[in-house]
């Protein structure tokens, strides 16, 4: 027998975007299945006063409280006022800045938003989503071989939205769609730059994705075909058959989501360097 589901409050203090703190929460939540967030964030908090209503809020909905403040000022404010409220509170990255100082032998330089600073890692991920955007559902492919990946699959198998979170890790991804009987692109099989990785899930999977995509679009899908399971499988065995002639690896993802998909591929890159 189920447990009814409960809810209760996780605030998010950040002196920056919040992402850190939104992943640290978010995979520590995931954990209670009977148990869910209900998520308050409040980034960019730098003073006293942003501070002050952050905690008015959570004056009146009490819960967890998260946070990463490098000001050591602003810290000991939430901790302090977390204790007189009776409330749980962690500084998510100070058990890490503790390690890192420990080992490196000196203090961290605790500047605000410095994982958001322009370097030539950001410029980076700027160039590799500028790709990727360009090279969607097979675009643009006299260049494919610049890519560091290529994502290839038939429809629905979740291959624009991981080419868009590798983008964002700074990989270059172009993706191409593999249509039942048609050959793959020239450029992709050419292609030495690249690795090309296929993508395949269960008939099922993908019938219930596509199942979703014609009831929330007004375009004009043949849709018996689109959703036939058989027919998915025929695609799905066709897909197969083409990776493995051109020695291609394979990824399910059927049971994964994008961030398992892309750190599947980003290991496969790391051995095929």
């Amino acid at each position: 027998m189920n447990k009814p589901q409960s809810f209760f409050h996780l605030h998010m203090i950040s002196d920056a975007t919040g992402e850190t703190l939104l992943a640290a929460g978010r995979a520590a939540a995931a954990q209670y299945t009977n148990a869910r967030s209900i998520e308050h964030i409040y980034p960019l908090v730098r003073n006293r006063k942003q501070l002050d209503r952050a905690f008015a809020d959570i004056e009146e909905e009490p819960g967890i409280v998260l946070y990463t403040v490098v000001d050591t000022e602003l810290a000991a404010t939430i901790d302090r006022k977390c204790a007189a409220l009776g409330l749980p509170c962690v500084s998510v990255l100070e058990p890490v800045l503790t390690v890192f100082q420990s080992y490196l032998g000196t203090p961290a330089g605790r500047r605000v938003g410095a994982q958001h600073v322009l370097d030539a890692q950001y410029f980076t991920r700027i160039d590799a989503l500028n790709f990727t955007l360009e090279h969607d559902d097979g675009q643009m492919l006299h260049d494919v071989d610049e890519a560091d990946v290529v994502l290839v699959g038939i429809s629905r198998t979740s291959k624009t939205p991981t080419s868009i979170y590798l983008a964002n890790r700074g990989v270059k991804t172009a993706n191409v769609p593999i249509v039942l009987g048609i050959p793959v692109p020239p450029e992709v099989v050419s292609a030495r730059g690249p690795l090309v990785v296929g993508l395949v899930a269960s008939a099922e999977r993908i019938s219930h994705v596509r199942q979703n995509r014609i009831l929330g679009s007004s375009g004009d899908y043949r849709s018996q075909d689109y959703v036939d399971r058989s027919v998915i499988a025929e695609e799905l065995t066709y897909a197969r058959q083409l990776c493995s002639r051109h020695g291609w690896p394979l990824i399910d993802v059927t049971r994964r989501s994008i961030e398992e998909t892309a750190a599947a591929i980003l290991a496969l890159r790391g051995k095929s360097r």
